[in-house]
């Protein structure tokens, strides 16, 4: 047992500012060794996503209290008995879905989310069924089976991917959520090809990753579509050879071979589904409200030969997807040290949420004090 500063948040749909309402506060916690099959790592960054937020404003439910963070990266201090994919000093990036490898979503044929995991992930426990944080000996809940806001966490075996340490932490924190979800969806769900146009719909940290995956494959234009004028220009330097608002967009009447929607609302699905070539794909990947509804021609999808798909998770292996990237990261042919806008500290979560909320940051990083 050991205690670790940590970020809880004890209050979901709260009011802005966040500065103000202080949803989330930095609590000292008491922290379990590691299981079996589970494993300890000293977090050395973690970076601030769309999903933190959705916890905070309550478009994404969520018992309280839970340790926020689901994008980080770490080193490994400790495995427990049975063990076998990482190792103590390993560099790590965590995933916010863990894969069991044993269940039948897992080792079936067609892609689908660890059934395991999936429970776990919504009892707010790890793939073990356990929790690892307390506090005054109450347990408290994981956040996507990782919980990254914390100076250490414990977690699945199964929820971590080993990286380079040539990677550095800030990037390699990046590569388990943004740049596998949004690099995911343009190469797995959305099968980039070479030369193919290709626009994002919606300008946050998982678009613009996809945005620079599309640049690394060699897209023939990359055209960024987002209401935030101010984020058109910021999408000009990661790759976007075109930048435009929803309405510009409409107006041009202009249309791609893949189009990548990261926003989850009906607007901007629609524009996405408007903005598909004949014989096109337009890949979903934003998480709106439950219940949400789009209205498509059901005739212009069957006459223009489109396909219209969602994507979790990058629609793929893990461990595949961020080794690829990571190997295209070291070999500069992915510069997603791009995204990074901001560094902060555990304490400035919840002004780090109000800028994100505002949106004038992409992807800031909390980054935790070395040993």
């Amino acid at each position: 047992m050991r205690r670790v500063r940590a970020a809880v948040l004890e209050r979901a749909d709260a009011p802005r500012p966040f500065a103000t309402s202080r949803p989330v506060v930095v609590a000292e916690l008491e922290l379990s060794d590691p299981g079996p099959g589970e494993v300890l790592v000293r977090m050395e960054a973690a970076g601030v996503c769309h999903s933190d937020l959705s916890r905070l404003t309550g478009v994404r439910a969520v018992a309280v209290p839970l340790v926020l963070g689901h994008e980080g990266c770490g080193i490994v201090e400790a495995v427990g008995p049975g063990v076998g994919r990482v190792a103590v000093g390993d560099r790590v990036t965590a995933t916010f879905m863990p894969r069991c490898g044993a269940c039948s979503a897992c080792t079936g044929r067609r892609w689908r989310l660890c059934e395991r995991g999936l429970v776990a992930n919504a009892a707010g426990a790890l793939l073990s069924g356990e929790r690892r944080f307390r506090r005054d000996g109450v347990p408290i809940d994981h956040h996507s089976g990782v919980s990254a806001f914390a100076e250490r966490i414990v977690t699945s075996e199964h929820s971590l991917v080993r990286i380079p340490h040539a990677v550095p932490a800030d990037v390699g924190a990046l590569l388990g959520c943004a740049v596998l979800t949004g690099g995911g969806a343009v190469a797995n769900a959305g099968r980039l090809e070479r030369g193919e146009s290709v626009a994002i719909v919606g300008l946050g940290g998982v678009g613009m990753a996809a945005a620079l995956m599309a640049e690394a494959l060699g897209a023939g234009s990359i055209t960024a579509i987002d209401a935030n004028v101010a984020r058109l220009d910021v999408a000009r330097g990661m790759g976007a050879t075109d930048a435009l608002t929803p309405d510009e967009a409409a107006a041009r009447g202009a249309r791609f071979d893949l189009v990548v929607e990261c926003v989850g609302n009906a607007a901007a699905l629609s524009t996405a589904v408007a903005a598909t070539d004949v014989g096109g794909r337009t890949v979903a990947v934003g998480l709106p409200r439950p219940g949400t509804e789009v209205a498509v021609d059901a005739l212009a999808l069957v006459t223009e030969a489109r396909t219209l798909v969602g994507s979790y998770m990058g629609s793929g292996d893990p461990d595949a997807d961020i080794a690829r990237a990571a190997a295209m990261v070291l070999d500069g042919t992915l510069r997603i040290d791009r995204l990074i806008t901001g560094h902060v500290a555990l304490d400035d979560l919840p002004e780090a949420m109000d800028r994100l909320d505002r949106g004038e940051a992409i992807r800031q990083i909390v980054r935790f004090p070395e040993p």
